[in-house]
């Protein structure tokens, strides 16, 4: 297995709506923010090459959107998703799978493209995979989070027939134990949670007995790791908090490496305890987490 972390450019989002109930006074010494009260993030996604398969977990925002949709969000840096697969010698034709998380925009909207004024799959031999529950809930949007679910980044993926579902659970809104695990391959599974959108799916990738788990909008950043710290942004702010509770005592009590979409100085992180709860304790790369010790 090979699983590699594709970075696909940042973009800007208001720091208060990262950061929920917490105030600035806390969290901007954690990460600055613009005059604006913009702070920059990451749009990272990741690429596992599992026997035949090449399986990529999100796509990032792409770049089909109009230049008033991107006054909004400031996407900037140098990388680009297929720029960056290319650099690790991946062709889009070659990719296999693609696992959305979930279909808000920064995460699905590099999996269409524009083609001579039509928009059609970035990957053309993948099968894009969501679920039932969270596909009914994009293409039918409650009208706080409609501007997150673009009807240009969801309903090509339909209409091309490339599109499967994963059968998952019924929702579990008040985890108490764990969360909710369905397998997809037998190296990877997905851990179902419902507090930012109904029914995201975070990919748990198991390598030589280590486990690291893609950890998508559950947990944006390292700067999230603390319990209080919820996006404004999440519909169920409270389940969030208890989906939380929940992973972090198991992924500290086995050890897992984190990986955060979002951060843009920390790709991925495994956990201590502090005296301020779980906290984050060795940061690193990839390979940081499969040379570490079980």
């Amino acid at each position: 297995m090979k699983v590699i972390s594709i970075e696909t450019g940042n973009f800007k989002l208001d720091g208060g709506a990262m950061f929920g109930v917490v105030p600035k006074s806390m969290w901007q010494s954690l990460i600055p923010a613009d005059d604006n009260n913009m702070c920059s993030w990451a749009l990272r996604c990741l690429l596992i090459e599992e026997g035949e398969r090449k399986i990529l977990i999100d796509t990032g925002m792409g770049n089909k959107q109009d230049a008033r949709f991107f006054s909004h969000y400031y996407l900037h840096g140098n990388d680009t998703l297929h720029a960056s697969l290319a650099a690790h010698g991946y062709a889009a034709e070659e990719i296999t799978d693609v696992i959305l998380t979930h279909l808000h925009f920064d995460h699905c909207g590099g999996a269409i493209v524009r083609k001579d004024d039509r928009l059609v799959t970035a990957f053309p031999n993948a099968v894009y995979w969501s679920n039932p529950l969270h596909w009914d809930w994009a293409v039918h949007p409650n009208e706080r989070e409609k501007a997150s679910f673009l009807r240009e980044n969801i309903l090509p993926i339909q209409e091309s027939g490339q599109l499967q579902m994963i059968d998952i659970p019924e929702p579990d809104m008040n985890p108490k134990e764990r969360l909710a695990e369905v397998f997809f391959t037998e190296n990877i599974s997905l851990r179902i949670v419902h507090g930012h959108t109904r029914a995201m799916m975070l990919p748990q990738i198991r390598c030589n007995g280590k486990t690291l788990v893609y950890m998508a909008d559950l947990l944006p950043s390292t700067h999230h790791i603390g319990l209080p710290y919820i996006m404004g942004y999440d519909l169920f702010p409270y389940t969030t908090l208890q989906e939380k509770k929940v992973f972090l005592k198991e992924a500290l009590d086995n050890n897992y490496w984190l990986f955060f979409e979002h951060d843009k100085e920390t790709m991925c992180c495994n956990l201590q305890p502090t005296e301020k709860g779980i906290r984050k304790q060795q940061q690193g790369t990839i390979n940081d987490w499969l040379q570490s010790k079980d």
